[in-house]
């Protein structure tokens, strides 16, 4: 959970009015989590395009999800713990995985979600005036590597009564893959109540918006890491956006949080 790179691009800077061709690619069916297979990802990109955030229908269960929650008692899976209150990050804990893949529906939702994640990105490099992605996560991985980015970042957060977190951007080095997802873990209103997912968007020139987003269980978020484009009277601009949590008022809270970039 970094601070936002000071070195961005200024959100009012415009770029040209175009997109890359093709239809995203597919993904193959999973024994493991069948959904994936049934995502509609034109729809998902539209939501993006329109909202700043797309919610996803359910991709996992609730016995998948407890299956996560419950990795988060094992130390050993585990590069890094954070305190959140300790950095004044806001408070809750959140564990990086030293290995996703060593955690089989962790490896299964980064993998198969990265090629059409990467589709769209791939629409909005053009827009941003930003580079495009390789198709494969082990592609996106060699070129982390190649820039000295060697740590995972998958991670999982638990966030119990009075826990939130600050307004925040996930970067962790130069190479900064634009879009991730978090899945919640739990039923909010059963699991938890309180923990809404805030996202506000700067705007140019204008105030600020909030988005205020209420998955349910299994459900993920697709959203910016940094910044989106949006459609101005002489082209895209771009628009930075920060993410983070609203207080829990009662019960535990766990989110998976899976960013495709490497960090330093």
């Amino acid at each position: 959970m970094n601070q936002p790179n000071q070195h961005a691009p200024a959100p009012d800077t415009l770029f040209s009015d175009h997109a890359t061709a093709g239809a995203p690619p597919r993904i193959p069916n999973s024994a493991a989590i069948p959904a994936l297979s049934e995502l509609n990802w034109a729809d998902l990109y539209g939501q993006l395009n329109e909202e700043g955030v797309a919610v996803t229908p359910p991709l996992l269960s609730r016995a998948q999800c407890q299956e996560i929650i419950d990795t988060f008692e094992e130390p050993g899976l585990f590069r890094s713990t954070v305190v959140m209150q300790r950095y004044q990050f806001g408070r809750g804990t959140y564990k990086y995985y030293a290995d996703p893949s060593a955690v089989p529906l962790v490896r299964t939702l980064r993998e198969r979600l990265y090629p059409p994640m990467a589709w769209m990105a791939n629409q909005w490099a053009p827009q941003l005036g930003e580079r495009t992605f390789p198709g494969t996560l082990d592609e996106l991985i060699d070129e982390c590597a190649d820039n000295g980015q060697n740590r995972p970042t998958p991670l999982i957060l638990q966030y119990g009564e009075g826990d939130y977190a600050c307004l925040h951007q996930d970067i962790y080095g130069d190479i900064v893959f634009p879009l991730q997802i978090a899945v919640m873990l739990n039923q909010p209103g059963d699991d938890f109540t309180g923990g809404e997912n805030v996202f506000v968007e700067q705007r140019p020139r204008s105030q600020s918006r909030a988005m205020v987003v209420k998955p349910q269980l299994g459900q993920g978020m697709i959203f910016p890491v940094r910044h989106r484009p949006v459609r101005g009277k002489q082209g895209f601009r771009r628009h930075p956006v920060r993410h983070g949590t609203n207080a829990v008022e009662s019960g535990h809270r766990h989110t998976l949080g899976l960013i495709f970039h490497n960090a330093r």
